[in-house]
């Protein structure tokens, strides 16, 4: 009996070597599934993170770009608003001129030369009018105000009241737009 007791325990030992090996076999294998699955969660969390880093570099590219169109745009609206500045502002001397020949005309006789320069005098104001030309409206006895006017000199109020008025306008001032492209020059009281 021996023997037989000795071939049971060797059996038992080969079937427990052997459930041994298979549990081994059956942890180690959900070993590699636990590790392959990681290695495809944390793939695919990589793929997760890599496609919202170019989602985010691709708004902030189309914010850029919106930003950039809407600049330029303004910028042009800008330069159609003001493209004529230049001209216009060389053109105010002559504006002047003609004031001036207007004052003098309106002391001679001929009539008809005065109602003639007038008409030339009107319609070049008018032209530069429809191209954005306005005059910037100052008269005696408007406070003086430094963002608008040009003081070339200061005079003794000849009344209280004009004390830190302005009390004759030398040049007019004119504006392109919302834009003050000549200051009027103004004597102001002291």
């Amino acid at each position: 009996m021996s023997n037989e007791n000795k071939t049971d325990e060797m059996e038992d030992d080969v079937l427990n070597n052997i459930e041994e090996q298979a549990t081994e076999q059956d942890n180690s294998s959900s070993a590699e599934d636990n590790a392959n699955m990681e290695e495809e969660i944390s793939l695919e969390e990589q793929l997760q993170a890599d496609l919202d880093k170019e989602k985010d570099k691709f708004l902030r590219l189309f914010a850029e770009f919106e930003n950039y169109k809407r600049r330029t745009s303004k910028e042009r609206m800008d330069l159609f608003k003001t493209a004529g500045q230049e001209v216009i502002v060389s053109l105010l001397p002559v504006m002047d001129d003609f004031d001036r020949a207007l004052k003098e005309l309106s002391k001679s006789e001929d009539q008809e030369m005065f109602k003639g320069v007038e008409l030339i005098n009107n319609k070049f104001k008018e032209t530069l009018k429809n191209k954005g030309l306005q005059e910037v409206e100052v008269k005696q006895g408007d406070s003086f105000d430094a963002e608008i006017h040009d003081a070339i000199t200061q005079i003794p109020a000849p009344e209280k009241k004009l004390k830190g008025k302005i009390i004759d306008v030398v040049e007019k001032g004119f504006k392109l737009g919302d834009k003050i492209i000549r200051h009027p020059k103004v004597v102001v009281g002291n």
